[in-house]
This record gives C-alpha cells, sequence and structure tokens, in this order.
C-alpha cells in the first residue's frame, strides 16, 4: 500500500495538547497547594486570600479532570486509527492508496482514513470504544448508558459526500468514482449488536476482506488513483 502525505495529524496533535494542558494544570495545582500549605502553617488563619486559593485549587483541579479526560478520548481515537493504518499497510498491495486524518479546509471535521482502491473509493470512519454497543439505523448506544451524542454512521456518510464532492467538482468528475463509507471498529472489548445499519459496520479482522470483496468490476489505473489522491489532498486545511 502506497501512502499520500495529506496527513492534518488531527488526533496526534489533540492528544498530546491536551496531555499538555493536564500536565499543566496538575503542575499549577501543586504550586498552588504548596503555597497554600505554607501560608496557612505561618498564619494559622485562613483570610480572603486563603479562600480566593482554594476556589483556584478547585478551578485547576477540575481543569485537570477535563483536560485528562479529553487527552484519554483523543489517545484511544489515535490508538484505533494506528491499527486500521499497520492493518492496511501490511495487508494491501501497492495497488491501494492510503490518506490518513485529513482534515478538509471549510468543511469541518477530520476524515479517519481514505483508502483508493482499483475499484472505488473507501471512507473508513475508525472507533476504539469498548463494551455492548447496539446500532439501529443511525442510533448508537452503549448497554446501560445514553445514546452516544455522536453517530458514526451519519459522521462517515458525511465524510463520504465531501470525498464525493471534491472528485465531482474536478476535471475526475466525468469517471463517476463510486465512494463507499464504512465503519471499523479496532477494539477487541467491543461487543456489536447491529441492526438495520445504514452503512457497513466491521471489525478490524473484517476490513480487509471487505475491501477485496466489494470492489467495482471497473478498475481505476494507478494514475487516476493518484490524480485522485492530488485533488484530496489539495483541501486539506
Amino acid at each position: 500500500m502506497r501512502k499520500i502525505q495529506a496527513s492534518s495529524n488531527y488526533l496526534k496533535n489533540q492528544t498530546r495538547k491536551n496531555l499538555a494542558k493536564a500536565a499543566l494544570s496538575l503542575i499549577i495545582f501543586g504550586v498552588a497547594f504548596s503555597a497554600l500549605i505554607l501560608r496557612l502553617l505561618s498564619s494559622f488563619q485562613v483570610a480572603i486570600f486563603e479562600e480566593a486559593a482554594l476556589i483556584f485549587l478547585f478551578t485547576t483541579l477540575i481543569a485537570f479532570y477535563f483536560y485528562l479526560r479529553k487527552y484519554r478520548i483523543y489517545s484511544s481515537g489515535w490508538e484505533g486509527e494506528k491499527q486500521v493504518t499497520k492493518l492496511l499497510a501490511d495487508g494491501l498491495s501497492d495497488d491501494y492508496y492510503l490518506i490518513n486524518d485529513i482534515y478538509l479546509r471549510g468543511r469541518g471535521g477530520d476524515i479517519d482514513h481514505v483508502v483508493l482502491a482499483p475499484g472505488g473509493v473507501f471512507v473508513l470512519e475508525t472507533k476504539n470504544w469498548s463494551g455492548n454497543i447496539t446500532c439501529h439505523g443511525d442510533e448508537w448506544q452503549r448497554m446501560n448508558k445514553n445514546k452516544f451524542s455522536q453517530s458514526p454512521s451519519r459522521q462517515v456518510k458525511r465524510n463520504a459526500a465531501k470525498i464525493k464532492q471534491i472528485i465531482d467538482n474536478s476535471y475526475l468528475s466525468s469517471l463517476h468514482i463510486r465512494v463507499e463509507c464504512i465503519v471499523v471498529f479496532t477494539n477487541r472489548k467491543a461487543t456489536l449488536n447491529i441492526n438495520k445499519s445504514r452503512v457497513p459496520i466491521l471489525k478490524l479482522q473484517q476490513l480487509l476482506n471487505y475491501l477485496s470483496s466489494n470492489a467495482s468490476t471497473r478498475r481505476l489505473s494507478r494514475e487516476h488513483l493518484e490524480a485522485i489522491g492530488r485533488e484530496i489532498a489539495k483541501q486539506k486545511a
């Protein structure tokens, strides 16, 4: 598999940024807490300064847990994307091209993976979720919890529509290139209950077989695939 260098490194950057913010919040909390203890030991009374310091400590502690939670979310997503990238790189031939983690200019949101195959284009939404997960149409829910605020199937359909629009607005429109979407689950601890899904939903180990068995009878040349990759890369934010 050949990689097209158009990655925005969105998840990687978000993971590192939120880890840095969590660490900074913890450092500030530690410094402020130490200063407050020294002040209390020296004065043996709580004044307005100490009350304000307690509020500040509480705020930095909340910030720490907020950024730590975001770090874990982005880190989990990044790990899932790395698993998909490794699988595709190891399992597909050089007839395929891969664009990872691209953030499109003016279109909002990042796209996890775009596979340019001789039989068409596949847009992948990767989820590293665990637990007992139910999908009914475009509605998603984890057992004993509320519905997910985001629908992976709706998200991947929007992303596929963006890629289709880029291709159809270019000189490649006459090729009538098929763009499909797939939701891929990478976490082995995920149990999927699928009912009337609007898009294909696969576990990681099913992905390679799906890509090879669902190719169109019409074959795209290497030149065509590279041209598609260039058109998509032009839209990188």
